[in-house]
Formats: C-alpha cells, sequence, structure tokens
C-alpha cells in the first residue's frame, strides 16, 4: 500500500490508526484525511517523537496494511447489512399481509 491509498481508503483506514495511536483524537483523524505529514505531525505532537521517527512508523504501518482485506471486510459487513436488511423488509411485508 502506498499513500495514495491510504488517502483514497482514509475511512476505512482510520478505525486502524486510532486503534494503533489511540492519543489522535477522532475530530484529528477526520482533519488528517489520509494526508501523511498531518498524521506525523499529530504523532510528534501527542507522542513526543522526531519527524524522522514518526514517518518510519507510519511507512511501516502502511508496508504491514493490506487495502485488500481491508476492502473484504467492508464488502462483507456491506452485504451483511443488506441480507439483514432484506430479511426485515420482508418480514414487515409478512405482517402487513396478515392484517
Amino acid at each position: 500500500m502506498n499513500w495514495d491509498q491510504v488517502e483514497g481508503q482514509w475511512l476505512q483506514l482510520k478505525g486502524q490508526v486510532k486503534a494503533k495511536w489511540g492519543k489522535i483524537t477522532d475530530d484529528e483523524l477526520t482533519t488528517i484525511a489520509g494526508k501523511k505529514d498531518q498524521l506525523v505531525g499529530k504523532l510528534q505532537e501527542h507522542y513526543g517523537i522526531v519527524k524522522d521517527d514518526a514517518e518510519r512508523e507510519l511507512d511501516s504501518w502502511v508496508a504491514s496494511t493490506k487495502i485488500d482485506q481491508i476492502k473484504d471486510d467492508s464488502k462483507k459487513r456491506v452485504d451483511q447489512i443488506k441480507t439483514n436488511t432484506q430479511k426485515r423488509v420482508d418480514h414487515v411485508k409478512e405482517n402487513a399481509k396478515k392484517m
């Protein structure tokens, strides 16, 4: 994965960022929006590390993050929501017929 992919998949990835670097707030993650330089700055601010160390940490994290797995997990969640929604619709239709 590279930073263009991180930026493009930020909504899916920011939960992982929050899990790894919990001192970064949700509002900050929203503002960062996948921008590496901003995330480096927040790591420096919250963890008191120098820029080079923050960049190394991020590069290591990005290299270990598998975007395909994230996409698969997201698709599974969407499919599950669709299935559950359809079950509820079918249930409502059945109840409506009984009235």
